[in-house]
């Protein structure tokens, strides 16, 4: 499946074929014209957001929604609007999702991979496979665009990264089950009939789930989010970008976690990330740029560090969660190439 940072054209292609196409086939079938092209390009954010609580990856999610799409265009012939345009597509949706996941490894953060370790540089360890670990997306490509705040605040909660990790756990249909009823709130008898199963099968698969993620340990699981942060974030801002690490230090909880996918190192403990912050490697982040932004329902900024030729190169995207007035998770993805452009994030900065 070719890559998001090439697919961008074919996808803006495919999709204008694909309503094209469906637009007439409704009309030649005496369906609502005025709907069906509109709602299917409405819901590419909804069907993105399924696509990567079920594929655990923003850039994997995006090829998912480009191949919904081209299947929905080559199968436009057979629609028979027997079913909504919405079920049609998330029923190709979840198929593209099963075959990705075929086969695949399960991805996880380097919290759920072992033990936390010191924080000095020689405890990088390796580095590991894209395939192996939780990926951002942006809140833009994911989150309904509603007015309503509740709505969003529970969308929120569910691309958190230790909540799209958990659903990793889960066999494929049984999150496929877990998704389409608790977080899109689909009726068993609505997901019976995508997944061509019975209401039995359905409510089975969900207790199943249910249970499974009740075993997720206490420390695994999202913390709560705070209603408002924007003064400590300030903070965290200008401590980072003075790199007076003393100061950083003072806005992380006691307990706070650091991770740098894709290396398998975790590090737990403000005393020890400080520390690590501090190595020879990291200390070359002095002079850095953050650039805001939004990822899996946190607050989230661009890391660019300065580059001998000049100007700020793309190093990280960094990903905080806040609980009880502090930042309590730090994950710092390291694969720029790849998630920077799904970000709509420039790979240098000029000043």
């Amino acid at each position: 499946m070719s890559s998001i940072l090439t697919a961008g054209s074919a996808f803006a292609s495919a999709s204008s074929i694909v309503l094209d196409r469906i637009g007439s086939l409704v009309a030649v079938s005496g369906s609502d014209t005025a709907l069906v092209p509109e709602a299917l390009e409405s819901h590419r954010r909804e069907l993105t957001g399924y696509c990567y609580r079920m594929l655990g990856s923003g850039s994997e999610a995006e090829d998912a929604v480009q191949e919904t799409l081209l299947r929905a265009w080559r199968a436009a012939d057979r629609f028979e609007g027997r079913s909504s345009v919405r079920s049609w597509l998330y029923r190709i949706a979840m198929n593209v999702c099963l075959d990705m996941l075929r086969g695949a490894q399960r991805r996880a953060r380097p919290m759920e991979l072992g033990p936390p370790s010191p924080g000095r540089e020689e405890s990088l360890g390796p580095m590991l496979p894209e395939g192996k670990w939780i990926s951002p997306i942006p809140d833009p490509r994911v989150l309904p665009e509603t007015a309503d705040p509740a709505e969003v605040a529970a969308a929120r909660e569910t691309i958190r990264l230790a909540f799209v990790t958990a659903l990793q756990r889960l066999p494929a249909r049984q999150r496929a089950v877990l998704i389409l009823c608790e977080v899109l709130r689909w009726q068993a008898t609505e997901v019976a009939e995508l997944l061509g199963t019975t209401v039995a099968a359905v409510n089975s698969a969900l207790q199943r789930a249910r249970a499974a993620l009740g075993e997720v340990p206490a420390d695994q699981r999202p913390p709560t989010i705070d209603a408002d942060h924007a003064e400590l974030l300030a903070r965290y801002v200008d401590a980072f970008e003075r790199y007076d690490i003393d100061r950083l230090v003072t806005l992380l909880r006691d307990d706070a976690i650091m991770s740098m996918p894709p290396f398998n190192m975790w590090i737990e403990g403000s005393a020890e990330i400080g520390r690590f912050m501090l190595e020879p490697a990291p200390s070359a982040c002095r002079g850095s740029r953050l650039v805001a932004t939004a990822a899996n329902g946190s607050p989230a900024f661009a890391h660019y560090k300065p580059h001998p030729d000049g100007g700020f190169a793309a190093w990280a995207l960094q990903v905080l969660e806040i609980s009880d007035g502090r930042i309590g998770e730090y994950h710092c993805f390291l694969d720029t190439e790849r998630i920077f452009p799904v970000f709509g994030l420039p790979l240098r900065l000029v000043s």
